[in-house]
């Protein structure tokens, strides 16, 4: 490629060709990839997902939002309307509109691994505070900040919220967010992973020291795994974008992959390709070029 090309030369394979496969699923993160900063999706970018479903390709949000924080991208899902919340966490068909997401596939975190991961991490990095996901509700500890623009629905330690006969007993477990006020980002990833082991998946899409812990080997790349089993389509069928460690193991999977300009190290070294950054539609710019490719 030139030089001054926006998607450089391929980090992760070199030795693939840009677009040899016809891709059938784009796969985008949201916050930082697809979204600018503002939370927009830029008239060009909405422009280039209506052309690649017109095209036959379908797209798929994958970010590790919850169902309830999909409303900016709901006006944008033309054809098929699913996107992978909570890292991989749910499915949820977003055609309903604001309000009215259905849950098609949920990939929980058991309440007593939630408890094992929370108390493990208490230990390993005393200060540790915690807001818990699950379907339709939002809880958290009365130390937590207030990172978060909505109110929670209940202020109880992590303990009681995640007990069996505990508040909403009956209503899966998504994920469990882990802010600790001091440590650095990826130190505390590092801390947590180590502590955590097996029981739960740990990851951080966040610039601040919160981190995400959701169910055993539930990951974006796991449930776009499934979801692309379902219909047929290998990885290498499969183009997919993102900025942080939480879309490292999609990035990974994907037959190609694009870290945006303003990606995490992680994120870069898992790609299979770059962008330009999210705030000058890195996503757009490259499923122009593959659309182009196709003609």
């Amino acid at each position: 490629m030139r030089e001054n090309d926006p998607v450089t030369s391929a980090t992760r394979q070199p030795e693939t060709p840009a677009f040899a496969t016809p891709p059938r699923l784009i796969a985008t993160d949201l916050d930082g990839t697809l979204l600018r900063d503002d939370k927009s999706v830029s008239p060009r970018t909405v422009a280039a997902l209506a052309a690649a479903e017109e095209a036959g390709v379908e797209v798929f949000f994958v970010t590790g939002r919850p169902a309830r924080w999909m409303d900016v991208v709901s006006d944008h899902v033309h054809g098929h309307g699913l996107a992978i919340c909570g890292n991989g966490a749910a499915v949820v068909d977003l055609h309903g509109g604001p309000g009215a997401h259905r849950f098609v596939k949920v990939r929980d975190l058991a309440r007593e691994n939630a408890l094992d991961a929370v108390h493990l991490l208490r230990e390993a990095a005393p200060g540790t505070v915690y807001a818990i996901e699950q379907t339709y509700g939002f809880h958290q500890e009365p130390a937590y900040p207030k990172l978060h623009m909505e109110i929670p629905d209940r202020l109880l330690p992590a303990e009681e919220i995640l007990a069996a006969d505990g508040p909403s007993a009956g209503e899966p477990v998504l994920k469990i967010l882990a802010y600790h006020p001091d440590l650095d980002p990826d130190a505390f990833l590092t801390v947590a992973r180590l502590a955590v082991g097996d029981r739960a998946t740990v990851t951080r899409s966040s610039p601040s020291a919160l981190l995400e812990i959701s169910g055993p080997g539930v990951s974006k790349a796991s449930t776009l795994a499934l979801e692309c089993a379902e219909r047929g389509i290998s990885p290498d069928e499969v183009v997919a974008f993102g900025d942080m460690p939480n879309d490292v193991e999609m990035l990974t999977w994907a037959g190609r992959s694009y870290a945006m300009g303003n990606a995490h190290p992680a994120a870069v070294a898992a790609a299979s390709g770059r962008t330009v950054a999210n705030n000058e539609d890195g996503v757009a710019v490259v499923i122009e070029q593959l659309l182009a490719a196709r003609a």
